[in-house]
């Protein structure tokens, strides 16, 4: 079975500048993401994983290398073209949530839909949110607001509005730091079942036991990749969520 690279890292590396100060937060990454993965990320404390993310998700740019997402070089593309390329291709989930407790949790969900280019009809946003409810398990909580929810629950909701857009992608920070054990083990059941479905996942985490659920491991030492290892996966690879 012929398996699609979704993103493609070539000599990447980001330098600080300060003064006369070179700092390496990383160099020399090469890594591809291919449809269907499960790759975890980690290492010590400032070893990179952090700014690994933040330019995967287009939030930062590189110094060096190339950056390919599905084939397009993203160092060609202006700020407006980039953020239409990751409202499109990523969904971010992060440790302290990101909901807008104003906002009920349909609203929430369905925030990052009303920026897509071209833009979604009304229908459409709602069918998108109603579908990224029920994969959660959270459509009972709609007209909830994120205050009165859980925090196993928030966490919920912000899977939901990662995978409202139908993103290429989800890149996950340490999904479970703001969880006790057991709204830890949901969330990453949850994650688990979404990549048997055929939802690609690139996750941040401190936390070995959930770090060995990945079917492929990273790891990182000053900036650098010094393991690189894939299991078989134990589920056929499917179409994106």
């Amino acid at each position: 079975m012929n398996t699609q690279t979704l993103i493609s890292l070539k000599k990447i590396a980001k330098i600080y500048r300060s003064q006369n100060v070179e700092t390496y937060a990383l160099k020399h990454i090469d890594l591809e993401v291919n449809q269907g993965d499960y790759l975890c990320i980690s290492g010590p404390s400032g070893c990179g994983k952090s700014t690994l993310l933040s330019l995967l998700g287009l939030l930062d740019s590189p110094s060096a290398g190339q950056y390919l997402i599905k084939g397009i070089d993203t160092a060609n593309l202006d700020m407006d073209k980039q953020a239409e390329l990751r409202n499109l291709h990523i969904g971010f989930i992060f440790q302290s949530f990101n909901l807008i407790d104003e906002l009920s949790v349909f609203d929430n969900v369905a925030l990052p839909l009303t920026y897509r280019e071209p833009a979604m009809s009304a229908a459409e946003i709602e069918k998108a949110v109603i579908k990224a409810l029920s994969d959660v398990e959270m459509s009972h909580r709609t007209q909830h607001k994120p205050n009165q929810l859980s925090g196993g629950q928030q966490q919920r909701i912000a899977i939901a509005r990662a995978l409202a857009g139908s993103p290429s992608i989800l890149l996950v920070d340490e999904p479970t730091g703001n969880l006790d054990s057991k709204n830890g083990d949901a969330v990453m059941d949850l994650l688990d079942a979404l990549n048997q479905k055929g939802t690609t996942i690139c996750m941040v985490t401190h936390d070995l036991r959930y770090a060995g659920r990945a079917t492929t491991q990273l790891k990182l030492l000053d900036g650098e990749i010094i393991g690189h290892t894939t299991a078989r996966a134990t589920h056929p690879v499917a179409e994106a969520v």
